[in-house]
């Protein structure tokens, strides 16, 4: 693995590591790069809950997300743990979608 970039990381105005989230692309030396969505389990209560207010997904009914991994938080470290094991565990491209 060569490099992990955060979109989060990038936000002027912050982010609550445990309540939000974020993609982040992972990358490798021989080129190959993945993209997945990293949701946090209150961020998923916390969309339900504007969903409901808005109507948004039959008033928060469902909720998708197109390459969704739930996480406990968001920090930097959680993400590059999770993002090894996957890859030790041999389930990364299962998970994560080539880009």
């Amino acid at each position: 693995m060569k490099e992990i970039w955060i979109e989060a990381e990038a936000w002027s105005n912050g982010y609550d590591k445990y309540d939000d989230n974020t993609d982040v692309k992972v990358k490798f030396e021989d080129g190959t790069e993945g993209i997945a969505t990293f949701i946090t389990y209150k961020n998923i209560l916390s969309l339900r809950e504007k969903n409901q207010a808005t109507g948004e997904c039959l008033n928060g009914k469902y909720f998708w997300a197109r390459d969704m991994l739930l996480i406990e938080d968001i920090s930097r470290k959680t993400i590059t743990d999770v993002v090894v094991q996957l890859l030790k565990d041999d389930e990364f491209w299962s998970v994560i979608e080539k880009c």
